[in-house]
């Protein structure tokens, strides 16, 4: 009883961990939405576990269906998902996403139709056919021993790209936790297929491993401030801002951005990190850059890009970028290297995409024309 009860918290702090952060502004990235899927996941696989124990199963066989699909398989493609999201784009856009669901679809497909023979009864598969499922069945479960071990190590390999060390720490931990949850659940189901080995008790610890992520990455991933570093919003996010109904399993953001101008300050670490990415990457020289690609760099939602950038510097997050872009053309006009360049070229060269935006944004910053500050100057 102790332990079921263990399982449903478990069951019910990741579904309501994964709806915080897809509903929190201070959460939600691209890179935090797979692993508010992999709860999600852990979640039912947990559930599953639970019917199980339960007799469930026994009592409705039709929840067979659910059962039967190797969820398993997702937690890989989410973890590697989750790293990937968190790297430049340049690694991420040679990733094809899709081909790493291919075994999932794969393997519930094939389950689906053999219940659709031995649960519902719907149809009775053909003797004739029986071969070809005993292959299928095979390459389902060479998928499951080569696929899960493959993407995991190769999620390793990609962690080498994360920049921040802070960052790339936190991602080793979990991705060292799930890594080591699957590989004992693959070990352990393997030792009871070949050596006929009741692997019920072995199952019970590896669950309740599983659980341990859960409240891990709850108590990590928000009360130490690792999905998103500032402290102070945070907190105020979790003891004012977010209003969560346990019995519906609901949650209402009732915040507004002005809410959490008091507790941004310019030592904010997602704000340190995009002070960097201007000096020392030159973002900014990128044309096309905008909020969502700077939240994709952050791991934060654009909303909070815009939040960060008004409450710090007291101006837009177009101000903010058109700053850097003027004082990268004021250097160009220093330098002799761009003698050669004229003035629209050089403001081209910084991101801007227009001449009238570049002349615009420089009489704001400088109070000068390009032409006035260039005669000037010299």
């Amino acid at each position: 009883m102790m332990y079921t009860t263990l399982l449903n918290i478990a069951i019910f702090q990741g579904i309501v961990l994964g709806l915080l952060i897809l509903k929190s502004s201070l959460f939600n990235s691209n890179s935090n939405k797979y692993l508010a899927y992999l709860l999600f996941t852990l979640s039912i696989l947990f559930l599953n576990y639970v019917l199980e124990l339960e007799g469930s199963y026994t009592s409705y066989p039709f929840l067979r269906f659910f059962d039967d699909v190797e969820w398993a398989l997702l937690l890989p493609v989410f973890m590697f998902l989750f790293i990937i999201n968190r790297i430049d784009d340049v690694v991420k856009n040679k990733q094809k996403i899709y081909l790493y669901f291919i075994p999932f679809a794969f393997s519930a497909v094939l389950h689906i139709i053999n219940d659709l023979d031995s649960i519902a009864g719907i149809y009775t598969i053909p003797e004739s056919a029986f071969f070809l499922i005993q292959i299928l069945s095979l390459i389902h479960f060479i998928l499951v021993v080569t696929f899960i071990p493959f993407l995991l190590i190769y999620s390793c390999f990609m962690i080498r790209h994360l920049k921040d060390s802070q960052e790339k720490k936190w991602v080793i931990t979990i991705s060292t936790l799930v890594s080591f949850l699957l590989f004992s659940w693959l070990i352990t189901s393997l030792t009871g297929i070949f050596l006929n080995y009741d692997i019920s008790s072995t199952m019970r610890v590896v669950a309740l491993f599983g659980t341990f992520i859960i409240h891990w990455t709850a108590y990590m991933g928000i009360y130490k401030y690792k999905l998103a570093k500032n402290k102070d919003a945070i907190s105020n996010f979790l003891n004012n801002d977010l209003t969560i109904s346990y019995n519906g399993l609901s949650i209402v953001e009732n915040s507004t951005p002005e809410e959490y101008r008091e507790s941004i300050t310019a030592d904010n670490l997602y704000f340190q990190k995009l002070e960097l990415l201007c000096k020392e990457q030159h973002i900014y020289t990128d044309s096309t850059l905008n909020r969502e690609k700077v939240a994709e760099r952050l791991g934060i939602s654009p909303g909070y890009v815009s939040q960060i950038v008004n409450t710090i510097t007291g101006d837009n997050f177009a101000n903010y970028i058109n700053y850097y872009r003027v004082e990268a053309v004021k250097e160009m006009i220093s330098n002799s290297e761009y003698e050669n360049y004229n003035l629209l070229a050089m403001g081209l060269e910084s991101g801007f995409t227009s001449k009238t935006t570049f002349y615009k944004a420089f009489k704001k910053v400088t109070g000068q024309t390009p032409n006035e500050y260039k005669n000037t100057s010299k």
